[in-house]
Formats: C-alpha cells, structure tokens, sequence
C-alpha cells in the first residue's frame, strides 16, 4: 500500500519564507500563449491545470523580458508593461487557491533574439558577437543601455511583486547576464569585461536593483550554467565560482542548475534533451554544485520518470525537482502519485512536439495529450457520458482508434477495438524502430494499458469488412484504418522504388548504395536514412526543399543532422527523383530541378527509397458510407464547438459512421489523437 508520508517526493520543503507542499515543481518555460505579450485565459488555464494536479509549484513564463528593446523571440510575456500585472494576478491567485506557489522568469534576451520584430529596436549585447540561432548582429552596450536596462530589472521585479507572485529568478544561460559573464560572448575591455570581477559587475548591479525595488524577504534566485561545456566559455570551476560570488551577497535564495550552453542547435539540445538521449543527463552535477554551494537546489533536465524525480529527492541531489515537459504530458503527476496510481500517469515520450510547436507559432503542444493547452474547450479527465450507452466499434488499433477506444470507454459506452495486426499501435511501431524514437512508443503503451483497465474488448488479427461491423449491430463506426505509404511522386518507376516503411518495419534491407527521396520533410524518411546508414549503407538523401526535413523543429533535427554528418551521408536539396530505371543491375536515377524545370543530373545506387506521406486507407469507409445516418459527413461547427453530432440526412442508416486520423488525409500523430479526443468525448 502507498504511503505519501513516506515518499520523499511528497515532503514539503521549506524556501525561506515559503512552504512548498512536495518536491516537484515545473520549471519556466515559454508555452507561447501569451496575447499581446500579456497572460490571457488560455495561459492561465494552462498553469491552473498543473495546480489543481496538486504540484507545489510551477514557474511561469520562460524568458519574461523586462524591457522594450529585448523583443520577444517566442511570444515571450512582456514584464515590462504594467498592463501585465492583473492577468499574472490572476494567473496566481487561481494557483493559489489550489495551494500551487507561482515564481516568474525574468531576463533580457541580449543578442538572443532579432531586432526586425514590434518596435524594431537594435539587439544589445554586451559585444558585437553575433548569435547564430537568432541571427542578429548586436550592438555593443553603452554605458547609458547599461543603466537603463538595470533598472528595467527592478521595476519589472516590482511588477511581479505587486501581480501576488511568489518570487522570481533570472535566466541566465544564454541570456543577456550571462552574456556578460561568460568570455565566449564578452569581449570588452572596459571595467565590465575583462576579469571576472568585472563580468560579473552587471549581474550584481541587476541584483542589487532588483533587492532595491522588492525588499529583502522576497524570493530570488538564478536558472544559470554552471559549466558552459564549451572551449569558447567558461568550465565548471569558474561556473562554481561564479554562483559562489552570488550566493556571497546574500541576495539570492535558490539556483537553478543547468550543465552547458545554447549558442547552437546541436549545444542546445543538451539543455533541452530530445528523444534518443540520455534522460536525467546533468542530475549528478547539479547534486554535485549542491554539494558545493549549500544552497537550496533546483534543476530539471529530462527528468519525465517519478522513479527519478524520487531518487534525485531521496538522494539528496536537488531540494525540488523539475519535471515540465512532463507535466505538459500530464498536468496531473502529483495527484496520482498521492492516490497510489503512478502507473495512470500519462508519460513524456521525449518527442519535443511541445518546444517544436511553439516555434511554429501554436504554442505548446503534447505529442499525445491535445488537452494541454487547451483546456477551455478538451478536458484532461474524461467524464461519463449523461446519456445511454452505445455500441462503438472502433476499426484501426494506431494511436487514433486506441485514442478513440480510450476515450469511449472513459464516457462509459461499450466498446469493440478490431485490429487486422496480432498487436497495437500501427505507424507508432514503426516510428520506434529506430533509437532516436524508441520511447515514443509510450503512447501505445499508456493507452493500451488504460484500454485493459476499462475492459475494452481487442479483437486482434481481425480483418474487418463490412459484414463484420454490420454483425456487430453497432451505434458508432469509427474508422481509423491509417494509410499505406504514397510512391506516386515519382512520374516514372516508382514500382522499383522501396517506401520508407520497407525500411523501417525491417522487411526490406538497405542496400549498399541508397538513395532516400524524401518529398515529406517529416521523421519516417529521416528514420530510413538513419537505419540505411547506421547498418553501414552509403546514403544519400534527395529533398526539393531549401532545407533537409524542413517540417522538424531545431531540436529534432540538429540530432539528424550530427548523425548523417558523422555516418557520411550526403544531403542533395532542391532537388527531386523524376524518373528511376533499371541499367543492369543497377537503378538509374534521373534528378529534376523545380527552378530550371529540366533533369540536370543522374545516380546509379542499388536501392530507392520514396517517403511521400500515405494515402488514405479507405475502402471499407466508402463501403459502409451509404448504409449510415449521416454518410459519413461531420458537423463542423458542432465539432469545433464541442456539441455531439447530429446530422441525420441518410433516415434509413444503421449507425453514425466517422473516418478519423490518416484514414481522412496525411497528418501526424498529435492531429490524428486530437481528431479522436475532441469528436468522442461528447458522445
């Protein structure tokens, strides 16, 4: 039997003069939900989901800039408008009411942002020393920047004060104090660069302003590198030293561990691990410069598992643990482990679709969990259905009919899963295949396991046709029958072509000379070069775009990218395959420019593989289109608005009758599990 009383995660902990009611907490980052740089309804439903999933603290809006001329680089709240406060007001007071404290980020971007964006004033940093990711090369601040932005620190501090906040910290690893600190991006030679006295002289000026502006008993503390792991910057020692000095003033309260630096997208990605690394990868250090520092510790850096977020507390690295993109999974991780029910809790499958999604101008987004950041409208907990039950036979065991099954079985309706394959999980098992992906078969897994739980009834290694589900009597057919993978890009030959899937279900090998025509810009044909080159095939990689994979975020592709770098894969970009034909037993290639509109080039390799997304498995749909009530046509309106469907125009059907996922069109896998949400859960 569970008890809380004995699980060092759920100790309170005591932060000067703040009660923390258990161990983990959710550290700042940016979801991209601001409106006009401010907290709307959406950013505040987003942090009171965590609260009321019992955690003790969630700290809010990554990079909060503090003054006008750090321009927002990813829809960055704006701490320098005083419009800001009663939206954070309220944002806290609803956490509150949950006993959840809320802490804030502030920073100045520095050079990590762009100057062509609202009032298009000049990037500052404390050298001309440009940052690749954001491209701007930055003016050096003057003398006057330097006491303007100071300032601009305290007064913001004062607004997070005023807005009922708990306490702030600076962000300071790539950002504008730490610009200063570290030699890789300050190159003065005036009394604020130089000697590590003098880097560190704005830090201390900031913190001195901010202590001014909100009083000593407010909480203050700093998410900072402690080792930028980086021959350009600075090594741990001083990294050390440099908290020492901080933790010295008296003036800070907690420190915020990170390992290493954010100059590129390949730096970055370990700051931010994505799927295929190492989880938990900086724990030990930050328990280390907990031992050397004594003050109270914070860190969070791919910690998704309570196992480890127990250890790192029982362990005594970290007085509060991290675990952010895990609660963005499932904004609920305390309260079930509270109840006894760690084995409900939604996992983080690594799959970055929440960082790559902000950049992508939706904000945060769950590979699998479309509730997230939509809580206005999809709830994180199903609730059972007011009306009768009904009979919902589900065609398609991949993550959309597992999804649809999950939630008709949450509403209390009698549920028939078939699946033509001897297990579950249909694109997603090919997706795992490959390292860099393997954990995201989780989502198979978690609902899989929900499905078991809610006795839902799997009928593997059934081929469903029409007189089957006729059979079956049902209220409901959903289909969710996926694709098969599209060769048809190639105008001529695209017989002697292999597809992605050949390569990765195993069922067909990588020959020795491979050339991937990737005309997705998506994961499966990263995945086939990726499995083609690590079984030591020479790869090349054909892509129309100006960019390989140009539908993966940074984050995700930076790993690809080191990968087909070192593995010697070659990449060819604005280029497509127009022709393949056989010469002896070889296959020709012919190479077509989009620009030119003629073939330019030819290749002689053993083996072509074509990614083109899927087409649509749809053919027991349209077999069973005429015999339902609504011909298989969705309201619209009704969906979007969360109103069951009731279109009627077919009197004489059996049942409604609905195609969901890539049975509809080519998407990806959070579409797909949110076609299936947001269209059951008001059956």
């Amino acid at each position: 039997m569970y008890d809380p009383s004995r699980d060092p995660l759920m100790q309170p902990y005591q932060l000067k003069n703040l009660t923390l009611k258990n161990r983990i907490m959710s550290t700042a980052h940016e979801p991209g939900y601001t409106e006009d740089g401010l907290a709307g309804d959406r950013y505040i439903r987003y942090h009171e989901e965590k609260a009321r999933g019992g955690i003790a603290m969630t700290t809010i809006a990554g990079s909060t800039v503090v003054a006008r001329d750090s321009a927002q680089a990813f829809m960055n709240m704006q701490a320098w408008k005083d419009e800001v406060i009663p939206g954070l007001k309220h944002l806290t007071d609803r956490c509150h009411e949950h006993g959840t404290a809320v802490m804030i980020q502030l920073t100045h971007l520095g050079r990590r942002t762009t100057w062509n964006k609202e009032d298009w004033l000049p990037v500052l940093a404390p050298s001309m020393v440009r940052e690749p990711a954001h491209r701007a090369f930055p003016k050096e601040m003057e003398d006057w920047d330097i006491e303007r932005v100071v300032e601009d620190y305290g007064v913001a501090a004062a607004r997070m004060k005023e807005a009922g906040m708990d306490g702030i910290e600076f962000e300071a690893y790539g950002h504008l104090m730490d610009q200063f600190w570290s030699p890789a991006t300050n190159k003065r030679t005036d009394n604020w660069g130089g000697s590590l006295d003098n880097r560190l002289r704005f830090a201390m000026r900031v913190l001195d302003s901010v202590r001014k502006h909100v009083g000593p008993d407010f909480i203050v503390g700093i998410r900072m590198s402690c080792d930028e792991d980086w021959q350009k910057g600075y090594d741990r020692h001083e990294g050390v030293e440099i908290a020492k000095q901080f933790i010295a003033t008296g003036k800070i309260d907690f420190l915020n561990v990170i390992k290493g630096h954010i100059d590129h997208d390949r730096a970055l990605t370990e700051i931010i691990p994505v799927a295929g690394m190492a989880s938990s990868p900086h724990l030990d250090f930050a328990g280390e410069v907990k031992a050397e520092t004594e003050i109270p510790i914070f860190h969070a850096n791919k910690i998704s598992d309570v196992a480890t977020a127990r250890h790192a507390i029982a362990e005594g690295k970290l007085d509060m643990v991290g675990m952010t993109r895990a609660h963005i999974a499932d904004p609920h991780i305390v309260q079930k482990i509270s109840e006894g029910r760690e084995e409900e809790i939604r996992p983080c499958v690594g799959a970055t679709y929440c960082l790559e999604s902000v950049y992508a101008g939706t904000g945060a987004l769950c590979v699998h969990n479309p509730s997230t950041g939509r809580e206005a409208t999809m709830p994180q907990i199903v609730a059972a259905s007011p009306g009768s039950e009904r009979h919902i036979v589900i065609i398609g065991a991949g993550p959309t009919g597992l999804e649809a099954a999950r939630v008709a079985g949450e509403r209390g309706h009698r549920v028939t899963l078939l699946e033509a394959s001897n297990q579950a999980g249909g694109q997603i098992r090919l997706a795992a295949r490959t390292p860099n992906r393997r954990d995201i078969i989780g989502i198979v897994d978690w609902r899989v396991a929900r499905l078991e739980k809610l006795g839902i009834d799997i009928r593997f290694n059934t081929f469903a046709d029409a007189d089957g589900v006729r059979a079956l009597d049902p209220d409901v057919v959903l289909v969710c029958t996926g694709g098969l993978p599209n060769k048809d890009i190639v105008e001529e030959g695209a017989d002697l072509a292999v597809s992605s899937w050949d390569i990765l279900s195993g069922d067909i090998a990588p020959a020795e000379d491979v050339l991937v025509f990737d005309d997705n810009g998506h994961q499966p044909g990263m995945q086939a070069a990726y499995l083609a080159a690590d079984k030591g095939s020479k790869v090349e990689i054909v892509s129309p775009e100006r960019t390989f994979a140009p539908e993966l975020g940074a984050l995700t592709h930076a790993p690809y990218a080191e990968f087909f770098q070192n593995h010697g894969v070659k990449i060819t970009i604005l280029s497509r395959v127009s022709g393949i034909v056989r010469e002896g037993n070889k296959l020709k290639v012919t190479l077509f420019s989009d620009f030119t509109e003629t073939a330019f080039d030819t290749r002689l390799v053993d083996q072509v593989v074509v990614e083109h997304a899927t087409l649509p498995l749809d053919a027991l749909y349209f077999e069973l289109k005429e015999e339902s009530v609504n011909r298989g046509e969705v309201d619209y309106n009704a969906l979007i608005e969360n109103r069951p469907q009731e279109i009627g125009t077919n009197p004489d059907g059996a049942f409604q009758l609905f195609r969901l996922g890539d049975a509809v069109e080519s998407r990806n896998i959070h579409a797909s599990i949110y076609d299936a949400l947001r269209l059951v859960h008001v059956m």
